[in-house]
């Protein structure tokens, strides 16, 4: 079988619009996010994700409420449900093994995007 290489090799970054930044920016912060520009006031802010990047980007949402999940992986995923219930966060799911083969849970952000904070399951 001839296979072409994948021209993608990774997702470098996931932008989410936000109605309330410095709302959203508390709350990533929380989660450990870290800032690495913007912030509270400014109309775009880049936080860090592993070796990516996850912005925010003041605006109107327009369409739909449910748009899709962004998966972030995560070295203990019980432990980042703790720190998000410590912070005050309601979570939609606790954490639980999936049958496809992941740990997690779903937390929605201010804006209402859905976030999956996961770890593939040790065999």
């Amino acid at each position: 079988m001839n296979r072409r290489p994948e021209p993608v090799e990774s997702i470098n970054a996931v932008t989410l619009v936000t109605t309330r930044m410095a709302e959203s920016v508390a709350f990533y912060e929380a989660l450990g996010f870290r800032v690495l520009a913007g912030g509270a006031e400014a109309p775009f802010s880049t936080f860090r994700a592993g070796t990516g990047y996850l912005n925010l980007q003041a605006g109107a949402r327009e369409g739909p409420e449910v748009w899709g999940r962004v998966i972030f992986w995560v070295d203990d995923v019980d432990s980042m449900y703790e720190r998000a219930r410590a912070a005050g966060f309601a979570t939609e799911t606790s954490p639980a093994d999936a049958s496809w083969g992941e740990r997690y849970f779903h937390i929605h952000d201010p804006d209402g995007h859905e976030l999956s904070f996961a770890r593939p399951l040790t065999a």
